[in-house]
């Protein structure tokens, strides 16, 4: 299956059918030129599967970690994003951390654990706060987790040294997303790019791939340049880890089907701040499909 993006986004007729994400301040809209006939599979237990293309029974490739099965990866980052930007319509209600162990912590459940203490020892000083957690490894083994907190007001002053009291395990640090656009996707962006200096420090033999660079402010507003290997921390995933884990006033997307037209009234006068057309190819099976996706941010007109 040849899967290529094209170098121009394709026109969306507005009497076709879309699929519309409400996401917030973020809206996506999603046409697909041919509709979706069935899956290729039908899975008959953990082990095995009937390829429905030739009536075949096959088996599972289990998996070792998640670059393997980069699919699913996609789709649990996708979903986290998607929960981010639908419950931050407003960044002066939330906090980002990132809680660090002092020791090499490889455990993922001590993780969680020690999470639910951190969030019982935090609300009892701030409040009632939603919260989106995102569990990441490092190459040396060890765990941390990046934290947004979602508060129903304006969020509190929290000084470094009382949530580092709160999390009683090692290290916290408290970042600023006031000036990001599309804070889901800023966010998820922590979890499966490497800095290519730790890259190059953990994986001296491994290819690198492809590399991204990022410019960013530092503490003192000094506009600086970093480079990441995208994908990079894919692999450290252990198979079937849930990389998120939401509180239970999180919000979901809202997704439904519409018409074009109809799709773009709800958005408005917003223009797209991200569009592209992917095509989709297979020469042996005769298959061929093109898939439109339209980002909005309501927020910019």
């Amino acid at each position: 299956m040849e899967i290529k993006k094209l170098k121009d986004t394709l026109p969306v007729p507005l009497s076709a059918e879309v699929r519309y994400k409400d996401m917030g301040n973020i809206k996506e809209v999603m046409f697909s030129a041919r509709k979706s006939e069935g899956g290729f599979i039908t899975k008959l237990d953990k082990e095995r599967y009937i390829d429905n293309r030739t009536g075949e029974i096959k088996n599972f490739n289990h998996i070792e970690n998640r670059s393997q099965d980069i699919s699913n990866v996609r789709k649990s980052l996708s979903l986290g994003r998607d929960v981010i930007n639908t419950n931050v319509t407003d960044v002066n209600f939330c906090r980002w951390l990132t809680l660090t162990y002092a020791e090499n912590m490889k455990n993922p459940e001590k993780l969680m654990f020690d999470f639910k203490n951190f969030v019982k020892r935090a609300r009892s000083i701030y409040g009632q706060f939603e919260y989106i957690a995102c569990a990441e490894p490092q190459g040396r083994g060890a765990w941390h987790l990046h934290v947004l907190l979602i508060f129903d007001h304006v969020a509190p002053f929290m000084p470094n040294e009382v949530v580092a009291d709160c999390w009683k395990k090692g290290f916290v640090t408290i970042k600023r997303i006031d000036d990001v656009d599309n804070v889901g996707a800023y966010l998820t962006a922590y979890l499966c790019d490497v800095d290519v200096e730790e890259f190059k420090k953990e994986y001296p033999n491994m290819d690198m791939g492809e590399v991204k660079e990022i410019e960013f402010k530092d503490e003192n507003g000094e506009i600086k340049n970093k480079k990441y290997v995208k994908g990079g921390r894919l692999w450290m995933y252990p198979p079937g880890f849930h990389i998120f884990r939401y509180s239970k006033g999180i919000k979901k997307p809202e997704v439904s089907e519409m018409t074009y037209f109809e799709a773009k009234e709800k958005i408005g006068s917003a223009k797209p701040t991200y569009s592209q057309t992917i095509l989709l190819n297979d020469d042996v099976s005769g298959f061929r499909n093109t898939i439109t996706k339209e980002y909005y941010n309501i927020l910019r007109k």
